[in-house]
């Protein structure tokens, strides 16, 4: 029988000639974490890409031969969530090692409300939140973002105020054109001046879906890693890219490539993205010093129905907090310290990377606060498994948890009638009678069990009258009391809205002569609609 290992490689060298397999086989002498001084670091997180997305995952496509060959030299994680079913919660996350609810990127204005950071949104990263890249900066490194910030557009939210070096990407998402009376369009920043707006010198065609905007992130990374890797600068590279979110765009030499329309061109790009950024890293011998890891924010959003991204077997898609919406794909490659064509059974968490970073670095975490998530550097090293729990969030309510394979819903929704009668809806085709419910229902009284090893589609309920609802609810309700108990939320981030701060005027339009007269400050509650 072949082994998981073998199989994972021999599926990814099916896509490669001969030449440019004998990388795959390194040899284990090579240099060690401790050996290698400090390493360097690659987040590369998508939006809204799903689990379902990745040939490695089983896309019948198999139109990502890169990061299916990145998971053949490395290790696939296929447990591992997102911090948040939304994107702006989601990043913060990352960043700060901390849930949503401690950091403050939630809202409190509707129970369970997802939110996030559109232009008029007041609040962001709070100053006291000591994110991953500051605590790399103090210890030598140089990090730069490319793409989405998106935790808060303000100056005073922006990322090189928060520890990073350079940054070529957007505060916000891609949405627009807009008319720059009532709203004005995003702008593009090189480091901390704006360059430029999406749509006007960053154009988007929304007919055709072109843009060339994934191969300007791809060059700012190729480049950046080269600067670092001349000057023998230890790097933290956050690769922020968003080709999948809609508005979906690719380049034109990807439209029209795929089997999956518009969405699988964005794919299909970002793919050949990665596969240039790694063989970079081997190119300039620097890939045994520097661990890369891919994943995205959320599940895909399964609202778009067939132009969105897959979310494979899992149950409804973004802004839930069923498998669908927080089940990511998750590939670390680190060749000579993580062992290639690895599966790990290992629970993981996008949180869990600010914790696996500084472990590697040898940079001690904040002692002050709760971190919550934890160091993947059993897994990698050694595929030790850490039993910890994973507790999923909708605003500012804890809806479910999973302990080991098994997932408490202690609150179910998915969106409301009035939406769904309007034609949104997410989890299209996915109906479950009492567990995709359109109206929050409070299940804590008996709260719905799944087996997510039998059954990861959370199609069919455990009977509280069972044997082994019996067995493991204790082990998850205590779970969930020990947290709720020392939890000590942040300030909502994500309550006020203001046209006023909208991107009228950012850093460095007057360079430009590109200023838009700012509005009268009219503060409202924001209105989360889901």
């Amino acid at each position: 029988m072949f082994s998981v290992r073998f199989a994972l490689l021999f599926c990814a060298l099916s896509y490669f000639p001969l030449a440019a397999r004998s990388d795959i086989a390194r040899s284990s002498t090579q240099q060690s974490p401790k050996s290698a001084g400090k390493p360097n670091f690659i987040v590369m997180l998508m939006d809204d890409m799903g689990w379902g997305d990745l040939g490695v995952n089983g896309e019948p496509s198999k139109e990502t031969p890169n990061v299916d060959k990145m998971a053949a030299e490395g290790m696939l994680f296929p447990d591992f969530y997102s911090a948040n079913p939304l994107c702006s919660p989601s990043r913060a996350a990352l960043l700060s090692g901390r849930l949503p609810i401690r950091n403050g990127f939630y809202s409190t204005n509707e129970r369970g409300r997802n939110a996030y950071t559109p232009q008029d949104i007041v609040g962001g990263i709070p100053d006291y939140e000591i994110l991953l890249p500051e605590l790399l900066q103090k210890n030598g490194y140089r990090s730069k973002i490319i793409g989405k910030w998106h935790l808060g557009q303000q100056p005073r939210y922006h990322p090189l105020r928060h520890g990073f070096d350079e940054w070529f990407g957007s505060t916000n998402c891609h949405f627009g054109p807009f008319n720059n009376k009532n709203t004005p369009n995003i702008p593009v920043f090189k480091d901390a001046d704006m360059v430029g707006r999406y749509y006007e010198d960053f154009p988007i065609n929304r007919q055709t879906g072109e843009a060339n905007i994934t191969q300007i992130f791809i060059n700012e990374a190729t480049s950046f890693i080269e600067k670092q890797a001349a000057a023998g600068q230890p790097f933290f590279l956050y690769w922020a890219v968003d080709a999948t979110h809609g508005p979906v765009y690719a380049s034109p030499d990807f439209l029209g490539t795929s089997r999956r329309g518009l969405y699988g061109d964005a794919v299909r790009e970002l793919d050949s993205g990665v596969g240039r950024i790694l063989q970079l890293l081997e190119k300039l011998q620097v890939d045994n010093n520097t661990f890369v890891f891919f994943s995205s924010d959320n599940g895909a959003a399964t609202y778009d129905k067939a132009k969105g991204g897959s979310n494979g077997p899992f149950l409804c898609g973004k802004e839930t907090t069923f498998e669908g919406g927080m089940r990511e794909p998750a590939v670390a490659w680190w060749p000579g310290v993580v062992q290639g064509g690895q599966v790990s059974r290992q629970t993981g968490n996008l949180m869990d990377l600010f914790s696996t970073l500084l472990d590697f670095a040898n940079i001690p975490a904040p002692s002050d606060r709760t971190i919550d998530g934890i160091s993947l550097r059993p897994a990698l090293l050694s595929n030790n498994i850490t039993d910890r729990p994973i507790f999923l969030y909708r605003g500012d309510l804890l809806m479910a948890a999973r302990v080991g394979q098994y997932k408490a819903h202690l609150w179910t929704w998915t969106n409301s009638w009035t939406e769904f009668q309007h034609g949104t809806d997410f989890c299209p085709g996915q109906d479950i009678k009492g567990v995709t419910t359109h109206k929050q229902t409070n299940q804590t009284a008996s709260p719905l069990l799944f087996d997510l090893g039998s059954d990861p589609q959370e199609k069919y309920v455990i009977p509280p009258s069972s044997l082994i609802y019996k067995q493991q609810m204790p082990a998850i309700l205590k779970a969930v009391k020990e947290h709720l108990a020392t939890l000590k939320p942040g300030d909502p981030q994500l309550n006020w809205c203001d046209p006023a701060v909208m991107n009228w005027a950012p850093p460095g339009c007057e360079k430009l002569g590109r200023c838009l007269p700012v509005p009268k400050s009219q503060p409202t509650k924001c209105v989360w609609v889901h």
